[in-house]
Protein backbone atom coordinates (compact mmCIF):
# COMPACT_ATOMS: atom_id res chain seq x y z
CA UNK A 1 0.00 0.00 0.00
CA UNK A 2 1.56 3.62 -1.11
CA UNK A 3 1.08 5.73 2.41
CA UNK A 4 1.44 9.55 1.81
CA UNK A 5 2.54 10.85 5.23
CA UNK A 6 0.32 14.22 6.74
CA UNK A 7 2.49 16.63 7.54
CA UNK A 8 1.96 15.85 11.33
CA UNK A 9 2.80 12.21 11.13
CA UNK A 10 6.63 13.83 9.45
CA UNK A 11 6.73 15.94 12.63
CA UNK A 12 5.84 13.35 15.05
CA UNK A 13 8.64 11.02 13.02
CA UNK A 14 11.34 13.54 13.71
CA UNK A 15 10.49 14.77 16.85
CA UNK A 16 9.31 11.44 18.97
CA UNK A 17 7.48 8.06 17.44
CA UNK A 18 5.46 8.38 21.07
CA UNK A 19 3.11 10.08 19.60
CA UNK A 20 2.30 7.14 17.39
CA UNK A 21 -0.46 4.53 18.14
CA UNK A 22 0.58 0.83 17.67
CA UNK A 23 -1.73 1.27 14.72
CA UNK A 24 -0.34 3.78 13.11
CA UNK A 25 3.63 2.81 14.26
CA UNK A 26 2.56 -1.13 12.60
CA UNK A 27 1.51 0.78 9.33
CA UNK A 28 4.36 2.78 8.91
CA UNK A 29 7.11 0.10 10.16
CA UNK A 30 5.15 -1.97 7.76
CA UNK A 31 7.99 -3.26 4.79
CA UNK A 32 4.80 -3.44 2.49
CA UNK A 33 3.70 0.03 3.10
CA UNK A 34 5.42 2.27 0.88
CA UNK A 35 5.88 5.56 2.77
CA UNK A 36 5.85 8.70 0.72
CA UNK A 37 6.19 12.73 1.48
CA UNK A 38 4.98 15.44 -0.35
CA UNK A 39 6.48 18.61 -1.60
CA UNK A 40 2.94 20.04 0.23
CA UNK A 41 4.22 18.42 3.53
CA UNK A 42 7.84 20.42 2.99
CA UNK A 43 6.52 23.66 2.20
CA UNK A 44 4.22 23.51 5.18
CA UNK A 45 7.30 22.55 7.47
CA UNK A 46 8.85 25.45 6.14
CA UNK A 47 5.73 28.17 6.46
CA UNK A 48 5.78 26.87 10.34
CA UNK A 49 9.71 26.97 10.37
CA UNK A 50 9.94 30.66 9.71
CA UNK A 51 6.71 31.68 12.34
CA UNK A 52 7.90 33.22 15.00
CA UNK A 53 6.48 33.02 19.06
CA UNK A 54 5.96 37.05 20.25
CA UNK A 55 9.44 36.06 22.45
CA UNK A 56 11.18 35.32 19.36
CA UNK A 57 11.65 31.83 19.28
CA UNK A 58 10.20 29.51 16.56
CA UNK A 59 6.61 28.15 16.40
CA UNK A 60 7.83 24.51 15.14
CA UNK A 61 10.88 22.66 15.99
CA UNK A 62 11.36 20.96 12.73
CA UNK A 63 12.77 22.58 10.09
CA UNK A 64 12.26 21.96 6.60
CA UNK A 65 15.60 20.50 5.83
CA UNK A 66 15.11 18.46 8.82
CA UNK A 67 11.89 17.28 7.00
CA UNK A 68 13.81 16.57 3.72
CA UNK A 69 16.94 14.58 5.74
CA UNK A 70 14.48 12.38 7.78
CA UNK A 71 13.23 11.12 4.87
CA UNK A 72 15.92 10.79 2.97
CA UNK A 73 17.62 8.73 5.72
CA UNK A 74 14.69 6.87 6.24
CA UNK A 75 14.17 5.33 2.63
CA UNK A 76 10.22 7.31 2.60
CA UNK A 77 10.07 8.37 -0.81
CA UNK A 78 10.01 12.24 -1.79
CA UNK A 79 7.80 13.28 -3.89
CA UNK A 80 7.59 16.81 -5.74
CA UNK A 81 4.75 18.67 -7.42
CA UNK A 82 3.95 18.92 -10.83
CA UNK A 83 1.70 21.31 -12.39
CA UNK A 84 -0.80 18.47 -13.73
CA UNK A 85 -1.01 18.13 -10.30
CA UNK A 86 -1.77 21.37 -8.94
CA UNK A 87 -4.53 21.59 -12.00
CA UNK A 88 -6.46 18.87 -10.87
CA UNK A 89 -9.27 18.56 -8.90
CA UNK A 90 -10.28 16.51 -6.03
CA UNK A 91 -12.83 13.88 -7.15
CA UNK A 92 -13.58 13.64 -3.48
CA UNK A 93 -15.12 16.63 -2.24
CA UNK A 94 -13.41 17.78 1.28
CA UNK A 95 -16.19 18.78 3.82
CA UNK A 96 -13.36 22.31 4.80
CA UNK A 97 -11.36 24.40 2.88
CA UNK A 98 -7.68 24.15 3.63
CA UNK A 99 -5.03 24.46 0.80
CA UNK A 100 -2.87 22.35 2.45
CA UNK A 101 -5.06 19.54 3.45
CA UNK A 102 -6.78 20.03 -0.77
CA UNK A 103 -3.37 19.62 -1.91
CA UNK A 104 -2.36 16.43 0.38
CA UNK A 105 -5.27 14.73 -0.95
CA UNK A 106 -4.92 15.35 -4.40
CA UNK A 107 -1.54 14.45 -4.41
CA UNK A 108 -2.36 11.11 -2.85
CA UNK A 109 -4.63 10.29 -5.33
CA UNK A 110 -2.96 11.35 -8.05
CA UNK A 111 -0.02 9.14 -6.93
CA UNK A 112 -2.36 5.89 -5.67
CA UNK A 113 -2.00 6.51 -2.04
CA UNK A 114 -4.24 7.22 1.23
CA UNK A 115 -3.07 10.13 3.38
CA UNK A 116 -2.18 8.85 7.28
CA UNK A 117 -4.02 12.06 9.24
CA UNK A 118 -5.03 12.53 12.55
CA UNK A 119 -7.24 15.24 11.18
CA UNK A 120 -10.46 15.01 12.52
CA UNK A 121 -12.09 17.38 9.49
CA UNK A 122 -11.06 14.49 7.25
CA UNK A 123 -12.75 11.56 9.08
CA UNK A 124 -14.89 9.64 6.51
CA UNK A 125 -12.74 10.61 3.22
CA UNK A 126 -12.36 8.01 0.59
CA UNK A 127 -8.15 8.73 0.45
CA UNK A 128 -8.15 9.84 4.16
CA UNK A 129 -6.02 6.57 6.25
CA UNK A 130 -7.02 6.73 9.78
CA UNK A 131 -6.92 4.10 12.45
Amino acid sequence: MRVLLDTHFLIWLITGPAHLTQKENAIISDPAAHLLVSAVSIWELRLKWDRRNPDGTRKSSVSPDDGIDYARDNGIELISLGVGDVATALVAPMPHFDPFDEMLLVHAQQLGARLLTRDRKLAGHPLALQL
